[in-house]
């Protein structure tokens, strides 16, 4: 019987793992799409019914409303640079430390995702400052 239950657990952390990077993989395509203003790879991570959610500037939007705001976006990402760190997982939520790195000054970003079936499908971001020291 011991030897059942040391081989569920086993499977239990297998699972856990691949889980897990699997919802680090989202994120890094996340961060590499968005630093490109690619809608394409950035529509197919998010889920159709995604939230997005910029706590700073009070700003809620569908995925629809998220990848149009790319035009805009992608003039202001310009010779620009995002770098993050998983700061937390619990189940399907991820916490990241994210620093913009723009041209003219830098921007720390809490941001949390809430990735099911390899889809964000609840994304939050709220600033931290503007030094990006640790990240």
């Amino acid at each position: 019987m011991r030897a059942v239950s040391r081989l569920v657990a086993a499977a239990t952390l297998l699972v856990a793992a691949h889980a897990s990077a699997r919802e680090s993989d989202v994120v890094d395509r996340w961060y590499e799409a968005l630093l490109q203003a690619n809608r394409a790879v950035l529509a197919d991570l998010l889920a159709d019914d995604a939230a997005i959610r910029l706590e700073d500037v009070g700003v809620a939007q569908t995925k629809a409303e998220f990848i149009a705001s790319m035009d805009e976006w992608e003039e202001a990402v310009v010779g620009a640079a995002i770098r993050h760190r998983v700061e937390s997982r619990d189940g399907d939520i991820t916490t990241v430390l994210a620093c913009y790195d723009f041209p003219s000054n830098d921007t720390l970003m809490r941001e949390t995702f809430t990735i099911r079936a390899e889809r964000v499908v609840a994304t939050a971001q709220v600033s931290l400052g503007e030094n990006c020291d640790g990240i």
